[in-house]
């Protein structure tokens, strides 16, 4: 449901005034013409859901990674429909995040641009910052220095600090009639010189294809602009190494019933290897340390004919866990194997604990595996299918720890503390007596905090996904 809200970006008016009064195509249908006929995989789609801005429904621009003449690509496509293409903070950490995607794989990037620059009352949220809008031409830069190639589309209206997304990016293609490219639009040369001038004369595709160069391209409707961009990139001499097509099992048991495993609460007691089990290629698993430190399980097994190494929560992670998974890490690194984290931490009770030995080791073992996790060499995706919890969270690849992917299953909290433990918040002097509806306020605000969707919305992750999708994704 959420999904679908989101697809219908700005609403019913956004999107009538988008295809008739401006003649243009819908980001996805953009998508469909672009992209080979494989599916592709959208990046945080709920990214903006019921933030605080007003009546934006989203963050007004789509990223993901699919496949353009055969080669891996992340695009960047704006949707003019969510407030004309305007961008908004989330939508500059949503780009961001993608850049990100694509120097760290050495993804070529597609920008497909269709945007009405910056949204000014936020401007102090997107604007002055070393993470905010200026970033993204900086990493065009460095991306051009690291040889990733960048294309991009002028696909309706590139205003003000939009217009250098297509002119620091390799090649760019202009649209005839509806692209239009200028720092300042119509309205302020009128303003600014008392000058009526047209979009067309001011910044129009032929403007920029014969007279500023900005463009390199010519396309007189949005079906060529992207039958052309194709051409481009199957001109880039950028071609990765070709994929083996590996011969691989499915599961023993349906991905379907992980419908049935996910966790609904830290702690139930199901054992972590029933989830493996509908995960991985013909759910066998090589368990490492199979009989010490229980309550984390690690091993080697295979998803769709790929070797990784799985780290997985079984329980409170104990000090012998920690040992363990720090000692699995360093082999996973050292054979340069990609490890797949699947998070379920269990958070502490916030009570009072006495500064025990056994306290004390279990600190030291989750640093070590802390510093094991934060300095393995090799690609890390961490699943969140329970819950995700304090610095447990961490010691797991958590999103501070910079996985190379991070998704949640819709059961999964993410907070600092779970909100049914705050009961037992123990006091700190006589004047200190909490008031019992401020802990229920403080409840409820943890409640709505942690749930998988207030942390997707807010681009904690890099999506939502179905349990019996992991697979694929």
């Amino acid at each position: 449901e959420l999904l679908e809200v989101v697809s219908k970006g700005g609403g019913e008016n956004a999107m009538l005034r988008h295809t008739q009064r401006n003649k243009k195509l819908f980001v996805r249908e953009r998508l469909k013409l672009l992209l080979d006929d494989e599916p592709f995989l959208e990046l945080s789609p709920l990214a903006g859901l019921s933030m605080p801005y007003g009546d934006v429904p989203a963050a007004g621009c789509l990223t993901g990674i699919g496949k353009i003449c055969g080669v891996w690509c992340v695009f960047v496509a704006n949707d003019a429909t969510v407030k004309g293409g305007t961008v908004y903070p989330i939508g500059v950490k949503k780009q961001l995040r993608a850049q990100e995607i694509a120097m760290q794989n050495r993804l070529l990037s597609v920008y497909l641009v269709d945007s009405g620059g910056g949204f000014l009352p936020l401007q102090s949220e997107l604007f002055p910052d070393k993470s905010h809008g200026g970033r993204v031409f900086y990493n065009e830069a460095i991306m051009s220095a690291m040889k990733i190639p960048q294309v991009a589309v002028v696909c309706g209206s590139c205003v003000a600090g939009g217009a250098y997304v297509p002119t620091m990016a390799e090649e760019a293609v202009i649209v005839d009639k509806i692209g239009t490219l200028f720092l300042a639009g119509p309205p302020l040369v009128k303003a600014a010189t008392g000058e009526n001038v047209s979009p067309e004369d001011l910044g129009g595709a032929k403007l920029h294809s014969k007279v500023s160069g900005c463009s390199d391209h010519f396309a007189s409707s949005e079906k060529e602009a992207y039958e052309c961009v194709r051409n481009v990139i199957s001109t880039l001499n950028y071609e990765p190494l070709p994929e083996e097509v590996i011969e691989h099992d499915s599961p023993l048991y349906s991905s379907d019933e992980l419908l049935g495993l996910a966790p609904r609460d830290y702690r139930c007691t199901l054992p972590v290897k029933l989830i493996l089990s509908r995960l991985l290629d013909g759910s066998r698993f090589q368990e490492f340390k199979a009989d010490y430190g229980t309550t984390l399980v690690t091993g080697f097994g295979h998803v769709e004919g790929h070797l990784v190494g799985v780290v997985a929560n079984n329980g409170e992670l104990s000090h012998d866990a920690s040992l363990k998974g720090s000692h699995f890490v360093h082999l996973c690194s050292h054979r340069s194997i990609p490890i797949l984290f699947f998070q379920n931490t269990a958070p502490h009770a916030a009570e009072p604990t006495s500064i025990s030995q056994a306290h004390s080791n279990r600190l030291k073992a989750q640093a070590s595996m802390m510093a094991a996790v934060a300095c393995a060499a090799v690609p890390k995706i961490t699943i969140v299918i329970g819950g995700c919890y304090g610095s447990e969270s961490y010691v797991m690849c958590g999103r501070s720890f910079s996985p190379n992917f991070l998704f949640l299953w819709p059961n999964a909290r993410v907070a600092l503390v779970d909100s049914r433990h705050l009961s037992a918040v123990p006091q700190a002097g006589e004047g200190d007596c909490t008031d019992e509806s401020e802990l229920k306020h403080l409840k409820q605000k943890l409640e709505e905090e942690s749930s998988a969707f207030y942390s997707s919305a807010r681009l904690w992750d890099d999506g939502v996904i179905l349990p019996q999708n992991t697979r694929k994704v």
